[in-house]
């Protein structure tokens, strides 16, 4: 099988081309470089020893994705190419708005043109907004703490119609928790562009000396210390899950949380980070960032029993991987 990974050179996609790889698909990434990097493509290719195709375009331009699919025989796509930044999305919405709906709707229509049924989208917790946690799948959507989910829930309804409307549609909208981590073999991992959105980037810029401190935003949230509680995920489990999808994917639209079901705090995170690595880690407790909530990890039961598939990497695994990548560099 052949599979389109648009954003596929990003953090989550290009650890899932690694994975789908590895488990005998074709793939061919398409990714406009917009937050990520060129040099992802040969470390991908390193690590699996594939000549693995590559287009740099816009997934949002009709015409191109259009070339594409005359190319290519595909016989699914994985939709990870769009801005998931919570805080800038909630200074920059129409940005996001503009981007990530205008890339699913394209690639959706032109996946329905060319008879290629086969869709997961990369969606996330944050379309549960502030419910009681754990969030399991049934749950109504309260993504309005940020556009960012706003868009993620806009598009789950967009997939959704079209499943309903074209009944050979085989849609997996998986929401994600908080991937961090890296491959083993250190070659790749998250590596953004900036200062970082995301708390482990920020960690290992700062244990490397490239920022002075890590800024952790409020300690007066009413979690065991304070500070945010959050799922956090290996990004290898979360490519594998991925896989578990594509492969036991049926007609009809299926939702799947993709966590571990426990929640982490910031400090904890911190703290296993200079535990697991031997490294000290200044950190500044600041205001609370905007559109962020309390608490957010999963229910996790229907992935492990319709996909066979759960996490299986720890904490530690995550601190230890994510630090080796950037010690690499």
């Amino acid at each position: 099988m052949t599979i389109l990974v648009t954003g596929g050179l990003g953090f989550i996609g290009s650890h899932t081309v690694v994975a789908l790889i590895e488990e005998g698909f074709k793939v061919v990434i398409a990714d406009n470089l917009s937050n990520s990097s060129l040099e992802v493509l040969s470390s991908l290719e390193d690590i699996t020893k594939e000549n693995i195709p590559f287009h740099e375009i816009d997934i949002a331009d009709e015409k191109v994705v259009i070339s594409l699919f005359e190319e290519y025989d595909f016989n699914g796509v994985i939709h990870f190419a769009g801005y998931k930044a919570v805080g800038e999305s909630v200074s920059e919405p129409i940005k996001y708005y503009r981007n990530n709906l205008l890339t699913t709707l394209t690639l959706a229509d032109v996946c329905k043109k060319y008879g290629v049924t086969k869709f997961i989208f990369s969606s996330s917790a944050t379309v549960y907004g502030d419910n009681n946690v754990p969030f399991d799948e049934t749950m109504q959507l309260l993504p309005t703490t940020n556009p960012y989910g706003e868009t993620k829930a806009i598009c789950e309804r967009i997939l959704t119609d079209l499943a309903n409307a074209n009944t050979d549609f085989e849609v997996a909208l998986l929401r994600y928790f908080n991937p961090i981590g890296a491959h083993p073999s250190a070659v790749i991992g998250e590596l953004p562009k900036g200062i970082p959105n995301n708390l482990m980037p920020y960690i290992t810029q700062v244990a490397k000396g490239n920022l002075k401190e890590l800024q952790i935003f409020g300690d007066d949230y009413p979690t065991q210390d304070g500070t945010g509680v959050r799922d956090y995920i290996h990004v290898m489990d979360l490519a594998e899950g991925h896989v578990a999808a594509l492969k036991n994917i049926t007609t009809g639209v299926h939702i799947y949380n993709l966590g571990t079901g426990q929640g982490t705090s910031v400090l904890e995170i911190v703290k296993t980070f200079e535990s697991v690595n031997n490294i000290k880690i200044p950190y500044k407790i600041v205001d609370r960032r905007s559109g962020d909530i309390a608490f957010s990890y999963a229910d996790v039961s229907k992935a492990k029993k319709e996909l066979n598939w759960s996490a299986k990497r720890n904490l530690e695994n995550m601190c230890r991987d994510s630090w080796n990548f950037i010690q690499a560099l």
